[in-house]
């Protein structure tokens, strides 16, 4: 099953028919965000939709360019590179979306079109363009 490439979002629950690699865009309210001292400006977020959670990545230079959206965005768009690392999935950001101004138009049946769509195409892991 082919799953919406970016800027259309993937929920939560079908993240694991992205493969590893696929390029995909993901949205939630940010649940939780860590910068450990530990982890050399790497920022973690816990994203959360209406199916389940998404863990981000977001590296140093990724948090410099997109820092307002990160440190103060209740609701987010990332887009990103599925990775998977012992049982654990999570994406690894390239690009990050304040969209805390449509919290008010959840409830909007158009709005849940335009931010989680049905399956279409995909983009194959490493950005080769969609799958047939």
């Amino acid at each position: 099953m082919a799953v919406p490439r970016p800027p259309s979002a993937l929920v939560a629950a079908r993240l694991p028919e992205a493969g590893p690699g696929a390029r995909i865009a993901v949205a939630g309210l940010v649940l939780v965000r860590q910068r450990p001292g530990t982890a050399k400006g790497v920022v973690f977020l816990t994203l959360e939709d209406e199916t389940g959670v998404v863990n981000v990545v977001v590296w140093r230079k990724v948090f410099e360019r997109f820092r307002r959206a990160v440190i103060a965005a209740r609701l987010l768009r990332v887009t990103g590179r599925v990775e998977r690392q012992a049982g654990v999935t999570h994406i690894v950001a390239d690009e990050i979306e304040d969209i805390s101004h449509l919290l008010d138009r959840l409830a909007d049946p158009a709005l849940s079109r335009a931010i989680s769509v049905p399956p279409g195409r995909a983009e194959a892991p490493g950005g080769q363009g969609p799958r047939p």
